[in-house]
């Protein structure tokens, strides 16, 4: 029978589609790494991996024993933290995913607080695009998202926890500067810079420039909110941007300036995912009410969500 060691391996080479890097994430040698994979295929009598001086590539058979050592790997973890969480909540490592225009701007608030009252609790974070953080979570590479929603998957666990304003910010000499408030019509012709497709920012965006008549600029998409702050300040257009990032990057410079919308402020909500009947709910859900405490006390700029 294949080991978990071997499985681990295994899925490593899927991963990483390289040798030596999965040798690297696993802490093992390059040719312990092949010796184990080899065995792994003499054992089960059908070859995983095709290894070539130029590519490796799983086969159709490896990698739908893949996805099952995936699924076992998963489990067995699941087992150890239920054992784990049982004597000690909020005590160990959580593999955190959170997407790239939160995760810099929301952790900082929130890890001294966590870490003074919690101080056995570990966060080993993953920044990615929404898309892969949801496949990570599903495949047992994260435990908990911090996420904006809806997100509509049956087999995941959604939590609201804050709603984030957007504001408008745009270059300092720009005429809207003089009002604050901006109204709405006032958005009308201007061209809305924002990250590019893949974000799930820009699809929010996207749905506003169309509630503003404002122009969705096509030709210069951002990659990060750093990215689009200093095409802003260069005068390529507007943007709207969440007040996180507005507090941390913006509120200390004049780079370029930002104003509320008038009237309801648009906003994401964020929330947090987990895999539905992980062994960890509870343990994610005291979390939630620990964070939405610390936000509450940290950045009043945010709404928390009441726990119903």
């Amino acid at each position: 029978m294949p080991t978990l060691q071997q499985m681990r391996y295994l899925v490593a080479v899927a991963d990483t589609l390289h040798f030596r890097r999965a040798a690297e994430m696993v802490n093992v040698t390059q040719p312990t790494l092949s010796a184990q994979l080899k065995e792994l295929e003499l054992r089960l009598g059908a070859q995983l991996v095709e290894r070539t001086r130029n590519r490796v590539m799983l086969t159709s058979v490896g990698r739908e024993i893949t996805d099952r050592a995936r699924r076992v790997l998963r489990d067995v973890q699941e087992i150890k933290d239920l054992a784990r969480v049982s004597s000690r909540p909020l005590g160990d490592t959580i593999k955190l995913g959170v997407v790239q225009s939160l995760g810099p701007y929301l952790l900082p608030l929130l890890v001294p607080d966590l870490h003074e009252s919690h101080p056995d609790l570990r966060f080993y974070v993953r920044e990615a695009l929404p898309d892969t953080l949801v496949d990570q979570l599903e495949t047992g590479a994260l435990d908990l998202l911090f996420y904006p929603l809806p997100l509509d998957r049956r087999d995941l666990v959604t939590m609201p926890v804050f709603h984030e304003p957007l504001r408008v910010v745009m270059p300092h000499d720009h005429p809207l500067t003089a009002k604050d408030p901006v109204d709405r019509k006032d958005l009308r012709g201007e061209t809305l810079l924002t990250l590019e497709r893949g974000h799930r920012l820009y699809d929010q965006v996207r749905s506003l420039s169309d509630e503003f008549k404002a122009d969705l600029s096509h030709d210069f998409e951002g990659t990060s909110l750093d990215t689009l702050r200093q095409m802003v300040a260069m005068g390529l257009g507007i943007s709207l941007l969440p007040i996180l990032y507005i507090r941390s990057e913006v509120a200390r410079e004049r780079l370029v300036v930002d104003r509320a919308i008038r009237g309801v402020e648009p906003s994401r909500l964020i929330g947090m995912v987990w895999r539905k009947g992980s062994v960890r709910d509870e343990e994610f859900r005291d979390l939630a009410q620990i964070i939405a405490g610390i936000l509450s006390a940290r950045a009043p700029e945010v709404t928390v969500v009441k726990a119903t």
